[in-house]
């Protein structure tokens, strides 16, 4: 690399002008086939939901009112 200012500097490995890049194939414009509509399908959910798509509550009896379990005794 040359410094403007400064004659004596040597050129450095690697730092010379790159090379014109080769422009790339151009493909043909092929006939394009007509793609399928697919068709939008309403999955089934595992658990059934209310209105606003939550899971609906059930009563358990191993979980209180709160989610946590239930210890019985011995």
């Amino acid at each position: 690399m040359r410094d403007k200012k400064d004659n004596a500097t040597f050129d450095l490995p690697g730092f010379s002008p790159a090379a014109p890049l080769e422009p790339e194939p151009k493909r043909g414009a092929g006939p394009r086939g007509k793609r399928a509509n697919m068709k939008q399908v309403q999955l089934e959910l595992l658990e059934a939901t209310d209105n606003s798509g939550l899971p609906v509550w059930t009563r358990d009896d191993a979980l209180d009112l709160t989610g946590l379990p239930v210890w019985a005794p011995n």
